[in-house]
């Protein structure tokens, strides 16, 4: 019976911990009064409990009643079942349970990576030829130069395809590998030792940090040397169809440079350079992401207002750009951020006085538009090095402290037990991205406090994400039993196996749905469909897939230090 699940029983699909919280949610169903957890092996019943109260959702019409087991610690294979005979699926208690999805999370951004052969060694059956080789990119005319004129043949090759798409976006790039630096930073010993399987795997570099090096070569050669800008974007005047990467043979082009890419890019190369400095290997790229870095902060001084337009560009320039546009027309959080990467690893006076500068900004965790948060994340992460800065960083603390708290306390209120949801304005394009940063702030308010709740509160955005929400989806690739088939990802759907490419968060509820397909729900935390072409919520991207690394890799590393 147990393999016949009732959808309402919604849980992590992946498992539970020994040791910390278990809860279970039943969806619109108010006939049942208990609750009953079954060892799937013996049948016998390890756990007994009465349901909560009815909660009603202020995200959608829904009402839950939940089921609380944390007492039950011991390792195992169970299923939940209701005194009104119905029944979840078989789920997990183990330590290390997160392992697999944690791994699969690093993962998918090889299955991304643009111009290699994946071999079946490393692929499996998503084994494929490459993609683009970009070797063959053009300038285009927005970019031209007297030293690079239009129609220029330059070379970028390497670097993530950003999501469901075949273009490279040197923004989300941005906020990305910011994400995946600054988990190897917080949890360097944890890496060290995480072996997920990619070529390099076994060499003398982390794999974290090996498929970090893959992306940031090419943004290397997104710069022009010439004088430090650095392109928004590699990409297609339009997108491609559905279908492989390399089939189609389209022009690709390098776009106007921008000051939100310059300053990004930046950012990206004094964080590198900091971590890559642990490495003799990487001497030579240390210095070379220095130095590039550098360059790029001096062209965004000399050209602070170049914000890209892809629409206003569209006017003047050809061929038309369709592309994704990443277009950002406040810049104040990027010179922030820029500024306090470039001052931890120079100690250079002329960044503080930036830093200084743009401190006054409103705290939001962080999206590919705002990456303000990710300069206070490092600035602590550091605050031996920035005296001058105790001040300023002691209240960036008391606000992350603040921010946590108000997290907290929505557990208890909301009627999934998760700290998503606490405002239907959490459901936008990219909500599960939302989720995970919320546990990235959770986690920092961990690591400041070593407060248990705060951990618990990351968790139960971890159980969000694997099926405990009002969808019953596991929104990760490959993980649970009731996880997206259809992403909105080229490869995934053209490839010719049934199971999508694994590790890939897709977005999740959004009810703005600018897709325009036709959604079952639109209410907030309901508006999701696993349809290929529904990209307004089942699209993935690497900016999504990041600080859900971060934030499963986190929790492994604290769970296994607390054995």
């Amino acid at each position: 019976m147990a393999q016949q699940y009732n959808s309402s029983i919604c849980l992590n699909q992946v498992g539970f911990y020994c040791k910390e919280n278990k809860l279970a949610v039943i969806v619109n169903d108010t006939n049942a009064t208990h609750f009953y957890i079954i060892n799937n092996k013996t049948k016998d019943t390890a756990f007994a409990g009465r349901l909560s109260i009815v909660r009603y959702s202020k995200n959608s019409g829904v009402f839950t009643r939940q089921a609380e087991f944390t007492k039950l610690i011991v390792a195992g294979d169970y299923y939940l079942g209701l005194d009104d005979g119905k029944y979840s699926s078989v789920f997990q208690i183990r330590d290390n349970i997160l392992e697999k999805a944690a791994i699969a999370s690093i993962k998918a951004f090889y299955f991304q990576r643009s111009d290699l052969n994946l071999e079946p060694q490393y692929a499996t059956k998503w084994a494929r030829k490459q993609g683009h080789p970009d070797t063959v990119v053009f300038i285009h005319s927005s970019a031209a130069t007297v030293h690079k004129k239009e129609g220029t043949v330059i070379s970028t090759p390497g670097g993530w395809y950003d999501a469901g798409d075949y273009n490279k976006y040197i923004v989300n790039s941005g906020i990305t590998m910011g994400t995946l630096l600054s988990a190897y930073e917080d949890f360097p010993d944890y890496f060290k030792s995480l072996n997920t399987g990619i070529p390099e795997s076994n060499n003398s570099i982390p794999d974290l940090l090996n498929e970090i090096i893959y992306n940031l070569r090419w943004m290397l050669t997104m710069q022009d040397r010439d004088d430090g800008g650095v392109y928004h974007k590699c990409t297609n005047a339009a997108f491609d169809g559905m279908v492989m990467p390399g089939i189609t043979k389209l022009p690709r082009y390098v776009v106007q440079k921008s000051t939100a890419a310059s300053l990004d890019f930046a950012a990206v190369m004094a964080q590198a350079y900091r971590i890559f400095s642990n490495f003799s290997e990487l001497a030579k790229l240390k210095d070379s992401c220095l130095n590039a870095g550098v360059l790029a902060w001096k062209w965004s001084l000399k050209n602070p207002d170049k914000l890209y337009d892809q629409a206003a560009m569209n006017k003047q320039y050809t061929p038309e750009i369709f592309t994704g546009a990443y277009g950002d027309h406040n810049l104040q959080d990027e010179w922030f951020w820029s500024a306090s990467e470039m001052f931890i690893t120079t100690k250079d006076s002329s960044y503080l006085k930036m830093i200084m500068s743009r401190k006054n900004q409103t705290f939001g965790i962080p999206g590919w538009n705002n990456v303000f948060m990710l300069g206070i994340y490092s600035l602590i992460r550091h605050e031996h090095l920035c005296p001058a800065l105790k001040p300023i960083l002691n209240d960036f603390k008391d606000s992350i402290i603040s921010i946590a708290d108000r997290y907290v306390l929505n557990t208890y209120i909301n009627a999934f037990g998760t700290v998503m949801g606490l405002s239907r304005k959490d459901f936008i394009w990219g909500s599960n991205a939302v989720a995970a940063n919320q546990g990235i702030l959770l986690i920092n308010a961990f690591l400041l406090t070593k407060e248990k709740k705060y951990l618990q509160a990351a968790i139960s955005n971890a159980d969000y994400l694997m099926g405990r929400n009002a969808t019953g989806y596991c929104f990760i690739t490959g993980q649970g039993y009731q996880s997206p088939m259809h992403p909105h990802h080229r490869i995934s759907e053209a490839d010719g196996v049934a199971e999508p490419v694994p590790g890939l968060l897709v977005g999740g509820p959004n009810p703005v749905m600018q897709d325009h397909c036709i959604y079952n729900y639109t209410e907030p935390e309901l508006a999701y469909i696993d349809y290929s072409g529904a990209f307004a919520s089942n699209e993935v991207a690497i900016n999504w897939n990041a600080p859900l690394a971060y934030l499963l890799n986190a929790i492994q590393t604290i769970e296994k230090t607390a054995r």
